[in-house]
Parts: structure tokens; C-alpha cells; sequence
């Protein structure tokens, strides 16, 4: 039963979240993908995803101990402090960051996610600025100039 409202407290966030991205407005000089495209995309797979949570719920669901959901609140936070540094930091610095903080919470070895974390921004940078022809700032706009 647990499986089954989770599912649909899942969809229906999912669904919500569908209709505040159908709100965004599309700039004159919009990206390829636009801004409605990603969250969209996101809603789609939580919906799919409580849906079947909804349709085929587990006879006995092991649920995560506390450990574990201090551990993916803990990312949220880092997920939410990632989003509001993204315009005033530029993309490489905050997705440094986030990425090895996140890196280091799977498995708790400092070089390895540092390391991890510099070449996910510099590899999501480049396919998102130069493949998917996005407009992101690298760094900070006052210290590009």
C-alpha cells in the first residue's frame, strides 16, 4: 500500500511540475531546446515513474533506513544550493562543486571526487555549450567581463 501512495504523491508532484514548465516563457532568442524542454523531460520520467509505482506496487517494499534518506536530503540541499549558484557563479564552478559533493557522498574518497567533479563540468560544459549550442557562462559574468 506504501508503494502505491508513494507512486501517486510521485505522479501527481510530476504532473505539477509538468504544468509550472508549461508556464515558462520562451525568449526571442530562445536555445535549440528551449527553456520547457528539460523540466518536461524530467516530469515525464516521474510521472512514468509513479505511475508504475501506482500499477505494480512491490508486495513488500524495503525502504531506505535513515541513513540513507539523510543521505538524499543531503543531496537535495546540495541539488537546490547548485541551482541558485548557477547564475551568479557561471556553470563550471557550482557543477564542480555540486558533482564531487554528490561523488563524495557515493563513495567518500576526496581526490577521486574531486577529480570526478572537475571533469563532469568541464564535459557537461562542453556538450551542452558547444553540441547542444546552449548559452552558459563558464565562470561568473564580472569576471569574464
Amino acid at each position: 500500500m506504501s508503494d502505491r501512495i508513494t507512486g501517486l504523491i510521485v505522479a501527481v508532484l510530476a504532473l505539477a511540475f509538468a504544468a509550472g514548465a508549461s508556464q515558462l516563457e520562451e525568449p526571442f532568442f530562445a536555445d535549440p531546446l528551449g527553456p520547457k524542454a528539460f523540466p518536461l523531460l524530467i516530469s515525464a520520467v516521474a510521472f512514468l515513474a509513479g505511475a508504475s509505482m501506482v500499477m505494480r506496487p512491490d508486495a513488500e517494499p524495503a525502504w531506505p533506513g535513515l541513513a540513507t534518506l539523510m543521505r538524499l536530503a543531503v543531496a537535495m540541499v546540495i541539488l537546490v544550493a547548485y541551482a541558485y549558484a548557477l547564475k551568479p557563479l557561471g556553470f563550471l564552478v557550482p557543477t564542480a562543486i555540486a558533482s564531487a559533493a554528490l561523488s563524495y557522498q557515493i563513495r567518500p574518497r576526496a581526490v577521486q571526487s574531486v577529480i570526478i567533479g572537475l571533469a563532469l563540468a568541464g564535459g557537461l560544459f562542453v556538450i551542452f555549450k558547444y553540441v547542444l549550442g546552449l548559452g552558459l557562462f563558464a565562470l561568473p559574468r564580472w569576471l569574464m567581463g
